[in-house]
């Protein structure tokens, strides 16, 4: 029969490797949680920010919609932060678009001027959208202006994510 005997120099070898990487673990176990906490977190795209606009004051005219998401959570931070929406009726359905021009993201107007009657322009490329949301050939926007999902609750219009154009 053969005698395993461990030497003192192995004991001293497996002990310190035991100690260091249990040392080790427990310093990266935060590291790892921190770093993947917010994927962890469920996700509230479903919810919709109630805004300051009664749906029986709209008309066919577009009118610009400010509306403040409450403690957006952003990875770690938590902020409000303050969002836009060019709202109009068509018929009984209430329409969002989405300000920002699908060409490099500037902010689009309605009507920005007499030559461009009954469209949103954009002014930092001469963008143009038709009302609704189609963009117009020529001009340098490749898609349509996004829609927000649209939900009435006690005569308000609460929105929720943008989503692709429906509309054309």
């Amino acid at each position: 029969m053969m005698s395993s005997k461990v030497s003192r120099r192995q004991f001293l070898s497996y002990t310190l490797m035991g100690v260091g990487g249990f040392m080790a673990s427990a310093m990266l176990m935060p590291m790892v949680r921190f770093a993947v906490d917010p994927v962890l977190q469920p996700k509230s795209e479903g919810e919709f920010v109630p805004t300051p606009q009664k749906v029986d004051k709209l008309t066919e005219t577009p009118v610009r919609v400010d509306f403040t998401i409450k403690d957006r959570k952003d990875a770690w931070y938590k902020s409000d932060v303050s969002n836009t929406a060019w709202v109009y009726k068509e018929g009984d359905t209430v329409i969002a678009l989405s300000p920002v021009c699908k060409h490099l993201g500037c902010t689009v107007s309605w009507e920005g001027s007499e030559k461009h009657k009954n469209e949103f322009f954009c002014p930092c490329h001469d963008g143009r959208y038709e009302k609704n949301g189609k963009n117009i050939p020529g001009s340098p926007p490749l898609g349509p202006l996004d829609e927000y999902m649209v939900n009435v609750v006690d005569g308000y219009v609460y929105l929720g994510k943008t989503v692709p154009n429906t509309l054309v």
